[in-house]
């Protein structure tokens, strides 16, 4: 049988990106050889990298790569040294800008908590146990995209301003895709919204419950933004799929990261209806940088994600799932998630163990 071919733009950024990327990429190339397909990966640049490099944070080399890759891998974008710039060329209007031009409206967040990392979470084990959530958070809506925005004179006074918007074809288009995830998990989704005080998320709660009528079998709640950032605390176990705004997914799925004991863990998956993109959901970490210290099981999980959403190999993305868990199992710590009697390792050393643990279960 003939392989079908697949192609991934790799956007490594800046900071701990190339770090992380890199043990990424060595699952990829052992993947390569055994799965019915043939992966052509491509590096590009985009971020800080990118704009000290070409005057922009997204080339127009690497945007015409990505729009022609079947997925992207991103590692990390941004940091202190080009926090100057003028906004619309800072490293993060590559990621926005990334996310809007491949069309990607859907951002899924896994939170699972590692039986082998509960010590190591802030929240006692008990609480822990058993947390296993999908965040799913809109992505081209809300205060990121809305107009008018900027900061402007007025009377002698600089105003701030950002809107807060949603169309009900966003909205919709979300939650058919928030509702399919729960019908393939627990059947349980909670919207989250702030209608009580924003009209913009009253009409989200509006169209959230329209849809929800096309999926009986799936219990609806609805809670408002504070309760969940609460309620994620107090007891994260009652949560199955959240379905939220661009902005409040943006904080409650940091939020939800510490759950794992380390943002470092958690991968990230922005779908639309023609490309994806894959990264972890932490920053460039650029006081870390070049140390060897970096955790990359967020973007080798998110290469696991890949795996599921864009080539339609589940089992082969269990698999890295479970080399991860069994590398975890044997002790094997980053310093972020390094407790007294592991075995603490380096970024790379950390990387070729999963990649030892992921050999032996394709054996």
């Amino acid at each position: 049988m003939t392989k079908k071919d697949f192609s991934i733009a790799v956007f490594p950024g800046d900071g701990i990106g190339k770090e992380i990327t890199a043990q990424a990429l060595k699952v990829l190339n052992f993947l390569s050889q055994k799965i019915d397909a043939n992966l052509h990966l491509d590096e590009g640049s985009v971020g800080g990298a990118a704009y000290d490099t070409h005057g922009t944070p997204l080339p127009p080399e690497s945007l015409d790569m990505a729009l022609k890759s079947d997925a992207v891998l991103l590692g990390a974008v941004g940091g202190p040294k080009w926090e100057s710039l003028d906004y619309a060329v800072r490293p993060e209007r590559a990621l926005l800008g990334l996310r809007k031009k491949l069309g990607l409206f859907a951002n899924l967040r896994p939170v699972a908590a590692f039986e082998e990392l509960l010590h190591t979470s802030t929240l006692k084990p008990e609480i822990l146990r058993g947390v296993d959530i999908m965040i799913v958070r809109e992505l081209t809506g809300d205060v990121y995209f809305g107009q008018p925005r900027g900061v402007k004179e007025n009377n002698g006074q600089s105003t701030g301003i950002n809107t807060m918007i949603y169309t009900d074809d966003e909205i919709r288009r979300i939650a058919h895709h928030a509702f399919k995830i729960a019908r393939s998990r627990k059947k349980n989704l909670v919207s989250v919204d702030k209608a009580n005080v924003l009209e913009s998320t009253e009409l989200w709660r509006d169209v959230v419950t329209e849809v929800g009528k096309n999926y009986p079998d799936v219990a609806l709640g609805h809670m408002y933004v504070d309760n969940c950032a609460m309620q994620l605390i107090r007891n994260p176990a009652q949560f199955d799929v959240i379905l939220t705004t661009n902005l409040f997914g943006d904080i409650l799925s940091d939020e939800a990261a510490m759950l794992t004991g380390s943002i470092g863990m958690l991968p990230s998956a922005s779908l639309g209806s023609d490309h994806a993109m894959y990264e972890p959901i932490h920053g460039s970490a650029p006081d870390i940088a070049g140390k060897n210290i970096a955790n990359p099981i967020g973007t080798i999980l998110s290469v696991a994600m890949m795996l599921r959403y864009s080539m339609n190999l589940p089992e082969k993305a269990t698999f890295i799932e479970k080399a991860v868990k069994q590398t975890l199992k044997e002790g094997l710590r980053t310093k972020d998630i390094y407790q007294p009697g592991d075995k603490l390792v380096g970024t790379q050393e950390l990387g070729d163990h999963i990649v030892k643990n992921l050999r032996k279960i394709f054996n």
